[in-house]
């Protein structure tokens, strides 16, 4: 079977973008040998992969220190930036995921700018409440972030989770329901009105609002990690059917757009544990 990705990146408009890729040649080769006959490898995608954390890694320190200065309503506009390039690559590499070699790097470095961004101002919001957290929160949510990777990894390869048709479609609906939740909280909030729970600033109320934002919180980055079983799982197919090596850009932003997510939610998390246990 083709593994079909709750990844929205990884999903073509007739199905798996992968199905466009199958069939070059005889499947079950070696890395060495793939790697040699121009397809796409496991090591080819770690490779890129890398390549584009890097990239957002030296981006998001550039949006954190940019940040205190050009204020909210400029990231407000890069995140605005960031969620309108992100659909424009994704329509775009549906009809042709070999763009992804070029496109990969421009989503990275928008969305390094924005996650450095927030990280930032949420710095900043918790020195205001004379909060500091213990390391500070852009290194408590890449160690989330990076911790995350790995559980799913283990995983996905000990067997214990596999992207069955049932998960992929309950990870599927949960995850466009994120998103739409999401995108209603931004408009709304232009208009003075907020999410309860999710919005962030309900961390600082009484009784038990911060509690349950923290649960759905946790909830949300739970549902964000069940995103790279489902990529595991499509990327594993495309090496076995041998699909082009254009496809390992294509993977390693599929995997980037998810690990975004994770870190974005690993900072919300950070955020909201520094002030439930209010770390000084």
């Amino acid at each position: 079977m083709n593994w079909q990705s709750s990844n929205p990146v990884l999903a073509g408009r007739n199905g798996d973008i992968f199905d466009q890729c199958y069939g070059k040649g005889d499947a079950g080769k070696g890395d060495a040998a793939a790697q040699a006959e121009d397809v796409t490898t496991v090591s080819g995608v770690v490779n890129k992969t890398s390549l584009l954390v890097l990239l957002a890694v030296v981006f998001g320190i550039g949006g954190y220190m940019l940040a205190p200065v050009v204020g909210v309503g400029a990231m407000t506009m890069v995140w605005l930036a960031s969620v309108i390039i992100g659909l424009g690559i994704w329509f775009k590499l549906q009809g042709n995921p070999a763009l992804a070699v070029y496109l990969a790097p421009v989503y990275t470095i928008v969305q390094g700018l924005f996650l450095g961004g927030v990280t930032a101002l949420l710095d900043a919001w918790l020195a205001s409440a004379g909060i500091t957290p213990q390391g500070g929160l852009a290194f408590q949510a890449f160690l989330i972030t990076i911790s995350v990777m790995l559980a799913m990894i283990g995983l996905y390869y000990t067997g214990i989770l596999r992207p069955t048709k049932k998960f992929v479609a309950i990870v599927s609906v949960a995850t466009v329901g994120v998103f739409v939740t999401y995108m209603l909280g931004f408009v709304l909030s232009m208009f003075g009105v907020s999410l309860p729970y999710l919005w962030l600033g309900s961390a600082f109320e009484e009784g038990a609002a911060p509690l349950i934002g923290l649960g759905l919180n946790v909830l949300i980055l739970g549902l964000a990690s069940m995103g790279l079983i489902i990529d595991f799982g499509t990327i594993d197919e495309a090496v076995k059917n041998r699909a082009p090596k254009y496809m390992e850009w294509f993977c390693a932003f599929a995997l980037i757009v998810t690990l975004s997510w994770i870190y974005f939610e690993a900072v919300k998390l950070a955020f909201r544990l520094a002030l439930l246990f209010n770390q000084e």
